[in-house]
């Protein structure tokens, strides 16, 4: 079992000082949570999208996390892979001098983006984008493996060339697929790829997601494979708060859910911007009162499931080290395979999240790890 971080970069100030801040406070967060335990950063790669996810260079950032660690797993959760914003060349480039540069640390997840803001401000229509990132998915590891790749399809376009340098771990790092709906469960397992569950269902909707990633896995067919070391894996996003008063973890808790279901919800379905300043001590129960609703069950997130979950606040690891082992617990059962947890949620103070990292450092993994999970 892994337990795992993954970022945003979620911010609640958008300014030149918002950024650094932001930035400066997850390299802390890194370099504690490797002391702690944890297994694997995860990156997203979002673009064009203020307040809600200002990662944008995941690979610049987890190159710099690289040189500053010494053995937690490097993740690219994931890639976007429409070609005029990451060529596949140069994916492949970046993903091999990574991966050497952190001794084989590298984990490597693709995707397309999930909304029309970022599709756009690379030219593209975001239901047009699939079958261009199928044809990168399928060609990305060969440049890991041969070395000399020609290629003449739909979208790309590449004379006989070599590409350099090769990965670190042979044949490649593993590969893993964005999943939400539960058609991307489906085609990760038959592509013999693994599964991040970017979505927040919680524990019901991993053990359906499961059984469907699981089933067409175990029946896939080789020809369908994409690269050429199958993994058989499925990690589960999982916001949590963690403190030790479980009360107080409730109250920033739920405060950063509704701020990232809000500015979610601005850039993927135009609902206005979180104002956090205007909240009161119950911010999750306002937001239900205001029925707050998505527009479009189109993208990637199926938003509308996703807010009304977020908004319940009970399917979450926030509250007390009890609450988030048996929130854990729930998960595992449930099929996960690594935890992907998630406390960059916006206004959660920076101490609340250096705290969190020490309390599942200190009581969640050893937790699992005395029982041997």
């Amino acid at each position: 079992m892994k337990f795992s971080v993954i970022y945003e970069a979620q911010t609640t100030d958008a300014s030149r000082h918002g950024d650094r801040k932001v930035y400066e406070e997850l390299v802390d967060q890194v370099i504690l949570a490797e002391q702690c335990g944890f297994d694997t950063v995860w990156c997203v790669e979002h673009t064009a999208l203020s307040y809600y996810a200002h990662m944008s260079a995941p690979e610049t950032f987890l190159a710099y996390i690289a040189g500053r660690t010494t053995r937690i797993g490097i993740g690219h959760g994931v890639v976007c892979l429409p070609p005029a914003m990451n060529h596949p060349i140069k994916v492949a480039e970046r993903i091999a001098t990574l991966d050497i540069l952190s001794k084989g640390r590298v984990h490597f997840g693709v995707g397309k983006g999930g909304s029309q803001q970022e599709a756009g401000a690379f030219g593209y229509k975001l239901e047009e984008l699939q079958p261009m990132i199928d044809e990168s998915m399928y060609l990305i590891p060969r440049f890991f493996v041969e070395d000399v790749v020609e290629h003449n399809g739909k979208y790309l376009q590449i004379p006989p060339r070599p590409v350099h340098p090769k990965p670190y771990q042979d044949p490649h790092p593993p590969m893993y697929m964005a999943c939400t709906r539960e058609e991307s469960l489906a085609t990760a397992g038959d592509r013999g790829l693994g599964a991040l569950v970017l979505g927040f269902g919680g524990p019901p909707d991993i053990e359906k997601k499961n059984k469907i990633y699981r089933e067409h896995w175990k029946n896939r067919d080789p020809a369908k494979q994409v690269g050429f070391n199958p993994i058989n894996h499925l990690a589960a996003l999982c916001p949590a708060v963690v403190l030790e008063d479980k009360a107080r973890a409730r109250k920033f808790g739920d405060r950063g859910m509704r701020f990232f279901v809000e500015s979610l919800a601005h850039w993927y379905t135009g609902e206005p911007l979180p104002q956090p300043e205007t909240w009161g001590d119950d911010p999750l129960g306002e937001a239900r009162e205001m029925k707050t609703k998505f527009a479009s069950e189109s993208i990637t997130l199926s938003p509308r499931r996703q807010s009304e979950t977020m908004l319940e606040g009970g399917e979450q690891a926030i509250g007390d080290p009890r609450h988030c082992i048996e929130y854990c617990e729930r998960l595992i059962a449930a099929g996960a395979d690594e935890i992907l947890f998630m406390w960059n949620l916006g206004t959660v103070p920076q101490w609340a999240q250096l705290e969190t990292i020490q309390n599942i450092g200190r009581y969640v993994i050893p937790y699992f790890r005395a029982r041997g999970i």
